[in-house]
């Protein structure tokens, strides 16, 4: 693959994700929507399709850092670190990484692969220490069990709607215009 390729399918990749991330800001103003943001879709996208593993980690992660940093500026008027903000994007690299064993682009692969990052995250996410309680199993059976509906059900779901829109979308792309495909079409 020539330089100038590589470098067109990583731009088209960066402002996919970008485009994506966007919606999150929506996302955050209608309270209905908690939890239904593009973030698992995108950390996916980038595991499977960035052929550069440090831009697979680094693009989706800087793209959640900057909207993390506009939703709290809009809510707090400043920058807040929670102290499971650091275990949130623990969850994310950990997506990432259940992205890079998407070898081939099909509604199967890419369905189980959100349903391991859906539940990557509602496993870790709801650990009882993160919300200040006693870490036994009744606290965090109580909370996996609160977590279900909205946060988790939108998750899915909208892994599902932004997976196909990103993975569908650039599967589209790549058919039409070949300085999208890679030398392997997808992170070996």
């Amino acid at each position: 693959m020539s330089l100038q390729t590589k470098n067109t399918r990583t731009t088209v990749l960066i402002l996919m994700v970008l485009a994506a991330i966007a919606m999150r800001l929506v996302n955050t103003q209608v309270p209905a929507l908690s939890n239904f943001t593009p973030v698992g879709a995108v950390a996916l996208f980038g595991g499977a399709y960035f052929t550069d593993k440090w831009k697979a980690y680094l693009v989706p992660l800087v793209a959640l850092f900057a909207s993390d940093v506009i939703i709290n500026y809009i809510y707090a008027g400043k920058f807040t670190f929670y102290s499971s903000s650091l275990v949130m994007y623990v969850c994310f690299m950990l997506m990432v990484f259940v992205g890079t064993f998407i070898k081939k682009v099909n509604v199967l692969h890419v369905a189980a692969a959100s349903l391991v990052s859906v539940l990557i995250h509602w496993l870790i996410m709801d650990l009882p220490f993160l919300y200040g309680q006693p870490n036994t199993w009744a606290n965090y059976t109580t909370l996996l069990v609160k977590a279900i509906y909205p946060f988790e059900t939108n998750m899915l779901l909208s892994d599902a709607i932004y997976g196909a829109i990103l993975f569908g979308g650039f599967e589209l792309a790549k058919s039409k215009y070949t300085v999208l495909q890679g030398k392997r079409q997808l992170a070996l």
